[in-house]
């Protein structure tokens, strides 16, 4: 059987040089799924996890990701599996390794976790069916792709009126550029902060999460300043020249009159992206297609192609599971 030959590797650490080098190669590959990513969650105290098939001394199929949980009684029915833009799956790789990956996933993290999640940057629809038949169910997920190839189509592209912003924006003498320094990141991170306890009711990660990543220089936080103030901004990893990603985005809208901060806190990522030649800008997602999502309606003005690559859920506790989506739904109305 084709399974005889595979190995499995528990850690990317075990990998070759070669290996590693060969798996970012992929079309399939992402940031959050590079030894840097890990090396970042490793430096903040998160617990992560890697695996890979081995197939004829290739990887085949990878996939890395971190053990998220609140702190406190929360983490009893908040403990989850999270992985970041999917799998990284070789051109060659098979439906045998792909169910071998995720076996080895739900085996060696089923008793640690709630459930297990990859959130997915790519499209992974044609083995949809193989992962339903290990257990793990599709969820619709939306999101916006911007292709950022030849500047001067995706500029056209933008709506006149997000134009029209961010032109008003900049006469009125707002600035885009990168943080210098830890205390434009902690400026930052305060905005972020209360935007987080008014509109987003999630838990967002502290500020050490913020200055490590730009210390290690993993991520571009282009910041909006306005009278030598930040008043917005977003952070931005970057993988290769092939994809710049909006992790956090926030600005004080409303606050200074013809200034629209978060508009031109996306435009500067997406500028960044056609002057760089990186070819794509990922809002990295649009909310579930069947439920009203109003900033699907900001992010669909900026020119990208609306896109559903879903997500995979594993669910093993499912009483914690619908508990802790309860807590949830209850915390955002709150």
């Amino acid at each position: 059987m084709l399974t005889k030959t595979l190995t499995v590797h528990n850690s990317i650490f075990k990998l070759s040089t070669e290996q590693t080098e060969g798996l970012l190669q992929n079309d399939s590959a992402n940031f959050f799924q590079t030894l840097e990513a890990l090396h970042f969650f490793n430096t903040l105290g998160i617990e992560t996890f890697s695996f890979a098939i081995e197939y004829k001394e290739k990887i085949t199929a990878f996939v890395s990701g971190i053990i998220q949980k609140e702190k406190g009684i929360k983490s009893t029915f908040t403990t989850r599996a999270i992985i970041y833009g999917g799998p990284v799956l070789s051109t060659d790789v098979e439906k045998e390794h792909i169910i071998k990956l995720f076996k080895t996933v739900i085996k060696q993290l089923k008793h640690k976790v709630i459930y297990i999640e990859t959130r997915n940057l790519n499209d992974y629809s044609f083995f949809k069916e193989d992962l339903k038949g290990i257990g793990f169910e599709y969820h619709p997920h939306l999101n916006y792709h911007v292709d950022c190839d030849v500047p001067e189509y995706t500029k056209k592209r933008i709506s006149n009126s997000k134009l029209r912003q961010v032109r008003k924006s900049l006469k009125e003498g707002a600035i885009t550029r990168e943080a210098n320094s830890e205390i434009e990141i902690e400026s930052f991170y305060e905005i972020l902060k209360e935007l987080y306890k008014t509109k987003v009711k999630t838990p967002l990660p502290n500020l050490f999460f913020f200055t490590t990543l730009w210390s290690q220089g993993i991520a571009k936080f282009l910041l909006v300043f306005y009278e030598d103030k930040v008043i917005g901004g977003i952070v931005c990893p970057i993988f290769k020249d092939k994809v710049i990603y909006e992790w956090y985005v926030c600005g004080k809208d409303g606050v200074h009159k013809n200034i629209y901060p978060s508009i031109l806190a996306t435009w500067s990522a997406i500028n960044y992206a056609c002057e760089n030649s990186i070819s794509r800008f990922d809002f990295m997602g649009a909310g579930k297609p069947d439920e009203d999502y109003g900033v699907r309606e900001f992010k669909s003005k900026f020119g990208g192609e609306l896109v559903e690559h879903g997500r995979y859920i594993y669910v093993a506790n499912s009483f914690l599971y619908n508990l802790g989506k309860q807590a949830v739904k209850a915390l955002k109305k709150w």
